[in-house]
């Protein structure tokens, strides 16, 4: 007996096939990576001790946050550490901030970069000083619009300081406002840490959010900084873990009272500028975390694309593309109930299903602009 598709057929059975691939693709990121984080418990590891800690900030024209958030950071509950804060040639007035927070503690410490008309000195450059003017082997990073969530940050994060340990991943999330735009980018942030957290759980760390990430001293001087990627404006946190970051030397931490919060972007505008800026260091990690991230980007992207296309055509076997999808939905809410209450975003979860998607088209359109904002440049 011979079969005889039409056009409209075997657009069908192609779409099928790739629904049913992209599910199965998609159901593995859930349950060999993303599950991890579920199952993962922070007192699982040894302490590290009470080792002495530099926590380095850089700040350009920051006086507003530095005024609001650096007293949260000198007044942690931890008995011995430096905070370095490196003013990078701000215009406003950070130094006179600074100098008046000296006179309160006593470990604070910073250092000016001077403005140069000359040249254009980037965060690299900064966080370069700052690590080279700190005093202990561990250094704790965070920003000026940061703030902690509580007394224990250091502590908690100092925890992982043991042997042969180099690298302890935070997570940085977002002081929560109202409205549509704060939690998308709450519900980013948190996937994104999602990615980076569970990847790295499963052996196959490559990025860390500089908003709170520590790392030893003697990593970053030996492995000769940001050398390899000094020419690009981002990536002092990402690309620089991408290379030195592997399954023995890395650890992560997520209890509630280790995060850092931050200052939203103001609109829609500066969110995907950001967005832009941070999409750009992607295409310089390694070969094999590219792959594991793009399989995962267009597995999504297929998985609602033909999904849409099977309902749109019509078939008698709508029950079971409805079933295939729910089931992949079921064990997305799962996880990202449990982790998003992990996180202390649980608040996200309900919207969860509509971002999922909409991340994806928002990231297309990023690597978009950024392709052609590239070609125009190159053309002039």
């Amino acid at each position: 007996m011979v079969f005889y598709l039409d056009q409209t057929g075997l657009y069908w059975l192609i779409g099928a096939g790739v629904f049913f691939l992209t599910f199965l693709i998609q159901v593995f990121y859930y349950l060999f990576f993303y599950v991890r984080l579920v199952f993962y418990k922070n007192g699982d590891v040894e302490t590290g001790g009470e080792k002495p800690v530099s926590v380095v900030i850089c700040a350009r024209d920051e006086a507003r946050n530095l005024e609001k958030n650096l007293p949260v950071v000198l007044e942690q509950d931890y008995p011995d550490y430096e905070v370095i804060v490196v003013d990078h040639a701000s215009a406003d007035n950070t130094g006179e901030v600074l100098e008046t927070l000296k006179k309160k503690y006593k470990n604070l410490r910073t250092t000016r970069i001077k403005r140069d008309p000359r040249f254009n000195h980037g965060k690299k450059l900064a966080m370069t000083i700052g690590l080279k003017a700190a005093k202990y082997e561990w250094v704790l990073l965070t920003d000026a619009d940061c703030r902690p969530a509580s007394p224990l940050w250091i502590t908690l994060m100092q925890k992982h300081f043991v042997p042969d340990r180099e690298i302890v991943l935070g997570y940085g999330g977002y002081l929560r406002r109202k409205g549509l735009l704060d939690k998308l980018i709450r519900f980013d942030t948190f996937y994104i840490a999602l990615q980076y957290l569970t990847f790295a759980l499963a052996g196959l760390p490559y990025m860390g959010v500089g908003r709170n990430l520590a790392y030893k001293r003697s990593l970053f001087f030996n492995n000769k900084g940001f050398a390899s990627h000094l020419k690009l404006d981002s990536g002092d946190d990402d690309l620089f873990i991408n290379e030195v970051a592997n399954s023995e030397n890395t650890v992560i931490e997520v209890s509630h009272l280790s995060h850092t919060l931050s200052e939203q972007p103001d609109g829609w505008s500066k969110w995907i500028t950001q967005k832009r800026r941070h999409l750009t260091t992607g295409f310089h990690y390694r070969r094999s975390t590219m792959f594991w991230l793009g399989l995962e980007f267009l597995s999504r992207l297929l998985f609602y694309s033909a999904f849409i296309f099977l309902l749109v055509t019509g078939s008698d076997l709508w029950p079971w593309i409805i079933a295939v999808f729910s089931t992949r939905l079921i064990i997305s809410m799962l996880i990202f109930y449990s982790v998003l209450k992990r996180l202390n975003e649980k608040k996200l979860l309900l919207f969860s299903p509509l971002f999922d998607i909409v991340i994806v088209l928002i990231n297309i359109f990023c690597v978009f602009a950024n392709f052609i904002t590239k070609k125009q440049r190159r053309w002039r």
